[in-house]
Formats: structure tokens, C-alpha cells, sequence
């Protein structure tokens, strides 16, 4: 006969534990604590199982029949139901341990193994970590377009467009190590495409006046700040490298006899060693600065410690002090001077991309690039050197 809820409701604990039996397998067990267990006993290939559903009255006479009746359509089709429940909880866990948050650390471990940039990497974690913390622990089968799309244009009403650009890219990369890795089948930054507003042409502002980039130059040669921020800035100017690169300069990079400043590939952003001639100018300021570097490895150390190096807007907040804009001339700008200035000279257009480290995409000629233009280069760094020399003094 089958139960009533009034029967499992008034059920008695025993000296034993006993069943009070519904049909088709389902029952209550009563605990002699008088605990309630709904269990399900059914045969499955010939052996014997039993399924729990859940405490009564947690789960109800009905639910607990339902539950049944689904077990029971699962042994129709041939499915074992405790089989199909742990797979389930894997399941589960498996999903619950796949969050975004945890893909993305492993993805920039994968950066780290491909040896990429050490200021990569480091930006890269800052957008993953810092700006994309919202998304760190969710599911990343359960992120939606419309959810990331809310994140950036967050970020993009803040004023930081080309920031938003670039953490559309970088959670774009790590859906699509998701994919690969069958974690999850779609990366819904595809859907994005266009819908953040362009970068504003002045994230990466120069100044390409012969004049006015003269009278920058006498600025910061006159710059009473922070000794290291103003050699670094003029270094970067006569040396052509990207911000970067000079904030995480090392003494042991630099072979001053030689006058050479070797760049080894791990802060390449082209992941490729890249060899800088030094001009009589740039010695000249590597000089006066290495003595601030003598108790640690940095040759443009912070203000704060020998051991960490300029901040990443050090540069920029200076030019801001000398009275420079954002919309005038950034750090970086300074690349897009050298480039402007040097093409409207007779130097070879090959050699000013070796300078500037643009990195050719056929490896055999990036080699013999950087061996047959060497000499170009001394000449050329030099020639620049006294350019920069003849434009401060007003020439």
C-alpha cells in the first residue's frame, strides 16, 4: 500500500532502524534517532543498489516519487542512477574549480614558460587581476558577452579606452585557452568586436616640431626632480627604446667600454635580445647616473628603494610637472618623434626599424637585419645623439 504524508509524518523511531515501503523499490527509512531517509533499491545488471533521495521532510512524499520515477526512466535507457549522480557531482566540482579566475592564473603561467616579457606578463596580471576581478570567480561557461561588455565599458567611461581595448584582448586569450583545453566551447569576446569606442589618438602623443621637441629637451635638462626620473628620460630620448625598457634596465646589461646596452629577450616585447649602440650623449648620462645604481641592480632605480624601479607613470606624471599634456607628449611618444625625425632624413628605412626594435616577421631576414646593420646603427645613434645635442640649443 502506497505511503500518505500523514504516515511518514507520524512515523516512530524504533529500537532498530525499519522501512515503511511506498512501491516500486522507493522507502522511508526511520533512524532510531528518528531521522527520515528517503532510499530508492533497484537492481542494475544483475547486482543490487540503493539510491538516497534526502531527509524527510526536506524532500516531500511527492518529490521523493518524482525522483524515483526519474531513476527509474535512467534504468530504462540503460543508465545507472548512482553512476549517472557521481558523474554529475564531478561534474560539478570540475565546474566549480573552473573558474575564470583560476584559467587566467594558468594562462599566465603559460606566459611565464613561453618566456615572455617580464612587463608583459606583469601588465597582463594587472589587467586579469585587478581589473578583471569581477569575472575571478565565476564559472567560465556561465560568463556571457553582455556580462564582459558591462566590465569594459566600465572601464571606458573612466576615461581608459585603450586600457578596455586591451582587457577585451587578454580575457579574450584566456577564453581561448579554455576552448582549447575543452573547458568551455565559445569565447564570447568575439561578439564584441566594435563595440568599444576606438583609443584617443593622444594615448601615445608626440611632439614631431623640431622646435618645440628642442625646448622639451632643454626642459628636461632642467628638470630638478628626482635625479634617476630625469636621466631616464633623457636616455630614453637618445637611446630610442620603449619606456619599459629603461625602467628595468640593469647594470650588468650595459658594456660601457663597448659602449653597448644589451637588452636580453625576456624584456624585449618582441621576446628578441636587442643590442643598443650608446652614443657619446647617452654615455655621458649613464655616467652621471650610475652611481645612484651602486648598491642595487637597477640603473634608473625609484625614489623609494635602490631594488624597485620607476613606476610604470613615473615618466609621464614628470613631463605633466614640466607642463607638458597628456595630449602633447607621452613616454612612448618619444619613439614616434625618433621615427618621424629620422624618415624625413636620408637614413635607410631598414635601419631605423632596427633601431626602433620593429621586429621583422621573417626570422632569417630579422637576423641578418640586426648583423648587416650594425654599423649603420652606431653611426645613426650618433648622428641622433647630436641632433637632439643641435635642437636644444636651438639649431
Amino acid at each position: 500500500m502506497p505511503l500518505s504524508d500523514f504516515a511518514c509524518k507520524n512515523a516512530k523511531p524504533k529500537d532498530r532502524p525499519y522501512r515503511l515501503a511506498d512501491g516500486d523499490g522507493l522507502y522511508l527509512l526511520v533512524q532510531k534517532t528518528g531521522s527520515k531517509l528517503w532510499q530508492l533499491r533497484y537492481r542494475y545488471l544483475e547486482k543490487e543498489n540503493i539510491l538516497s533521495f534526502g531527509k524527510y521532510p526536506l524532500v516531500s512524499l511527492l518529490d521523493a516519487r518524482e525522483r524515483r520515477d526519474d531513476a527509474k526512466r535512467l534504468l530504462i535507457a540503460g543508465i545507472n542512477p548512482s553512476t549517472k549522480r557521481k558523474e554529475e557531482k564531478v561534474a560539478a566540482l570540475t565546474e566549480a574549480r573552473t573558474t575564470f579566475g583560476l584559467i587566467a592564473e594558468e594562462y599566465v603561467t603559460r606566459m611565464e614558460d613561453r618566456v615572455a616579457a617580464a612587463s608583459t606578463v606583469t601588465k597582463t596580471k594587472w589587467l586579469l587581476e585587478d581589473l578583471a576581478s569581477p569575472l575571478a570567480k565565476r564559472p567560465i561557461k556561465e560568463i556571457t558577452s553582455a556580462e564582459i561588455l558591462q566590465l569594459l565599458q566600465k572601464i571606458e567611461k573612466s576615461g581608459r579606452r585603450e586600457t578596455a581595448r586591451r582587457l577585451r584582448g587578454v580575457i579574450g586569450s584566456v577564453f581561448r585557452m579554455a576552448i582549447v583545453t575543452l573547458r568551455v566551447e565559445t569565447d564570447p569576446t568575439l561578439a564584441l568586436q566594435g563595440a568599444l569606442l576606438p583609443p584617443k589618438a593622444s594615448d601615445r602623443a608626440a611632439i614631431t616640431d623640431e622646435k618645440k621637441f628642442g625646448r622639451l629637451l632643454a626642459t628636461i635638462d632642467e628638470y630638478d626632480g628626482w635625479p634617476t626620473l630625469k636621466a631616464a628620460l633623457q636616455f630614453l630620448a637618445l637611446t630610442c627604446v620603449r619606456p619599459g625598457e629603461i625602467r628595468g634596465a640593469t647594470r650588468d646589461e650595459f658594456d660601457r667600454e663597448k659602449a653597448v646596452w644589451h637588452i636580453p629577450a625576456e624584456r624585449m616585447k618582441m621576446r628578441a635580445p636587442h643590442d643598443v649602440p650608446l652614443s657619446k650623449q647617452a654615455l655621458r648620462v649613464l655616467e652621471e647616473v650610475w652611481p645612484l645604481s651602486e648598491h642595487g641592480g637597477l640603473v634608473f632605480p625609484s625614489i623609494r628603494s635602490t631594488k624597485r624601479p620607476l613606476s610604470e607613470n613615473a615618466m609621464n606624471a614628470a613631463l605633466r610637472r614640466m607642463g607638458y599634456g597628456k595630449d602633447e607628449v607621452t613616454a612612448h611618444g618619444f619613439r614616434v618623434t625618433a621615427s618621424t625625425f629620422l624618415n624625413i632624413r636620408s637614413y635607410d628605412p631598414d635601419v631605423i626599424e632596427a633601431v626602433l626594435a620593429h621586429q621583422d616577421k621573417n626570422t632569417i631576414r630579422r637576423t641578418y637585419n640586426r648583423a648587416t646593420y650594425w654599423e649603420q646603427r652606431v653611426t645613426l645613434m650618433q648622428e641622433w645623439g647630436d641632433l637632439l645635442d643641435a635642437l636644444k640649443a636651438g639649431r
